[in-house]
This record gives C-alpha cells, sequence and structure tokens, in this order.
C-alpha cells in the first residue's frame, strides 16, 4: 500500500472534538475549546509543552476520560460504538504494563482472552502480532529478559492482536535510546502503512513527530488548546535519509517556531 492511500483511504472522519473543555474537580483547566477532526487512517501526532494536555485528549479518545463541556464522536457516533465490527480500538501506554509473571505471549493474547475469542485462533493472531513487531520466537520469554525496546514491541504487539481500526499511543518510546526510538518508529509507520489504521501518537519529539505523521497537531499549555495543524507532505520515503533531508528540516522549523510560540502563550 503506498503512502498516499494509507493516508486518504477515506475521507471520512474517525474521531471528532467540538469545543472540547476539561475542568478537574480541584478546577484545574487542563483543556479548553479544543476543535480538531482527525480523518480515517491518517497518523495524527499531538505535539507540545508538558501539561498542554496531549495525554488527556488522548485519555478522551480512549473513554478514560470525559469531557466537561463540549462533543466528541468516534467514526461520527457515541463512544458506544468503539468496539464493535470495524470500529475497534486499542491504546499503548508509556511504560509497557506487561504482567511479569506471565510470558510475552500470554501478555500478548490477553485482549483475545478477556473476548473469549477461541484459544487456536488467539493463538494464531499472537503468532502474527508478534512477528509484526519483529518479536517472532520471543512468545516464551518472559517480559524481565526482555530489553526495553523489546518489551515496547511486546505491548504494541498486545495494542495490535485485536486488529483495530484506531490506534491511540502515549508517548511509548520516550523513555528509550535514540537508536532503539528511531527503530521503532519506523516499524511503527511500516505497520501504519501496511494496515491503513487511524493512529494518533502523543510526543514531546518535534523529530518523531514529524517522521511519523500525516499531520502534527500543536497545543499550547495551560489551559491546553490547538494552535496549529500543520500536514506533512513529503513525498519522498521515510528513511534514514529523510531525516537529513530538507523537507524534513524545514518542517522540523516549522515546528519548533510553533513550540516556542506555544512557550509563550502559556497562561496568556
Amino acid at each position: 500500500m503506498n503512502e498516499t492511500h494509507a493516508t486518504h483511504a477515506t475521507h471520512a472522519t474517525a474521531l471528532s472534538v467540538q469545543r472540547v473543555d476539561k475542568i478537574y474537580a480541584n478546577g484545574t483547566t487542563a483543556l479548553t475549546d479544543v476543535r480538531l477532526d482527525i480523518r480515517a487512517g491518517e497518523f495524527v501526532s499531538l505535539l507540545g509543552p508538558s501539561g498542554c494536555g496531549k495525554s488527556t485528549l488522548l485519555k478522551m479518545f480512549a473513554g478514560i476520560e470525559t469531557p466537561t463541556h463540549g462533543h466528541m464522536r468516534w467514526w461520527g457516533q457515541p463512544f458506544s460504538i468503539v468496539g464493535t465490527k470495524s470500529r475497534r480500538m486499542s491504546m499503548v501506554f508509556q511504560e509497557a504494563t506487561l504482567m511479569p509473571w506471565a510470558s510475552i505471549a500470554d501478555n500478548v493474547r490477553l485482549p483475545l482472552d478477556l473476548a473469549h475469542v477461541p484459544r487456536s485462533e488467539a493463538d494464531a493472531r499472537v503468532t502474527d502480532a508478534l512477528a509484526n513487531v519483529g518479536l517472532a520466537g520471543f512468545g516464551t520469554s518472559r517480559p524481565r529478559e526482555l530489553s526495553g525496546g523489546m518489551q515496547m514491541r511486546a505491548s504494541l504487539a498486545r495494542a495490535l492482536v485485536t486488529e483495530p481500526e484506531l490506534l491511540l499511543l502515549d508517548e511509548p518510546f520516550g523513555a528509550l535510546d535514540e537508536f532503539t526510538r528511531n527503530k521503532l518508529d519506523a516499524d511503527l509507520r511500516a505497520l501504519w502503512k501496511a494496515r491503513g489504521m487511524t493512529v494518533v501518537f502523543v510526543t514531546h519529539s518535534i523529530y518523531e513527530a514529524v517522521y511519523l505523521s500525516s499531520r502534527v497537531v500543536v497545543m499550547q499549555a495551560r489551559p491546553g488548546r490547538v494552535i496549529a495543524d500543520v500536514p506533512i507532505d513529503a513525498t519522498q520515503e521515510r528513511d534514514d535519509a529523510y531525516r537529513v533531508s530538507a523537507p524534513f528540516l524545514a518542517h522540523c522549523k516549522t515546528l519548533s517556531d510553533f513550540i516556542s510560540d506555544a512557550h509563550q502563550l502559556q497562561g496568556a
């Protein structure tokens, strides 16, 4: 599947946020007047300073948090549609959150077990998921036997095993070394292109956002709101050469300027 097809597989809106506010019980306003539409098949990164509400917004997409004001829709419907046929969603957190006593295969199979998928079918899907993230042959290992990068691959496999149409990731590679992070970014992007999923990815890294995304949404902190929505329309392959190309550096400069603005606007 080429990039253009993966990014614009359909013009349908997968996620819609209309004038959303989030105010916590202690009076803290985390988000204000957030407006954002994400089309099916896009790879959108949420970028901004610490405290801008990126993770809060992602948790709203996942149904973990709810808006104080405003409206959200998933494929044009209320959250109750999530989990029905062709409307599956998975989330990858900052930590791998694997069960330390269980094998990698058992960890990856967990959502299928909870959904009562027959064991033979579940095992076949686990095998495919592990192969897709580069962990073929590690199913019998325990999490402690894997590196941090491999543990995150296992967490990603667990998210992919349900074959989601929507994948949410909350800065999953932030604690990894640069080489491992770059490799996982490349693998994640390849999975997105192959599967045509809608992906929303939270990151603090401008470079990561540009490499991965079809769009980068920049947020201002306290209270969080969208201040820029930048398309990444690179025509060359997203490989190592792209990371030092003129288009890549130009996008990084544009986003760096917006992040500077976000810091200046903080509290304004």
